[in-house]
């Protein structure tokens, strides 16, 4: 099986920019991917610009990058005739980092009243690998049965939970193994990834 090439980022509302950050810039600097579609929700907006100091949408992206990236493409969380709103669009993969409970929620139920919604919902229908990184706790049940139902349909649940038998010396560190765990999981593993050698 080979590399995903084409792949959907989609960012909500939830606490975790860093995350966001980090998964843009790995997949940014690896060659194997050669078209990244990037979304961003208004709540997503707020938490940028409350977490990392970063405002605007259109150059939201190439901020968090430092530069212009030639195989980034955005779109408005509104454009539902974007090209990831259509099952004819050969998209290798989404993940969405974080993923807010609102945006489970949506997702869970089939509701697709958005463009990350609507290209979720095409990620399970045509049965492309869609990883939800959930960012809350504790969980209520409505959160765990949404969880269940967004599993049962064939997405990925993916808790933004960092690990720490690696030693992290910086809360980006954490941030850069948790998305190289990610991206592993769906055929882009990192050269630099951190791998358990037990004594």
């Amino acid at each position: 099986m080979s590399a995903p090439a084409n792949i959907t980022l989609a960012v909500t509302g939830a606490s975790g920019s860093i995350y966001a950050a980090e998964i843009l810039r790995t997949l940014a600097a690896d060659t194997r991917v050669t078209k990244i579609n990037f979304v961003a929700s208004d709540s997503a907006l707020r938490v940028f610009a409350e977490e990392l100091e970063l405002s605007g949408r259109n150059d939201l992206a190439e901020k968090l990058l430092g530069a212009p990236c030639p195989k980034l493409q955005h779109h408005a969380e509104t454009d539902i005739g974007a090209n990831i709103a259509s099952g004819s669009y050969p998209t290798d993969a989404m993940i969405v980092l974080p993923c807010s409970m609102g945006t489970l929620a949506a997702i869970a139920n089939g509701l697709a009243s958005n463009l990350i919604q609507r290209a979720a919902d095409v990620c399970l229908k045509e049965n492309h690998p869609l990883i939800l990184c959930i960012r809350e706790t504790p969980f209520n049940r409505i959160h765990l049965r949404n969880m269940q139902l967004a599993s049962d349909a064939g997405a990925t649940i993916f808790p933004a939970i960092p690990t720490l038998y690696n030693h992290p010396q910086s809360t980006q560190e954490m941030a850069r193994q948790f998305v190289h765990r990610v991206l592993a999981h769906i055929g882009l593993p990192q050269p630099d990834a951190y791998q358990w050698q037990p004594d």
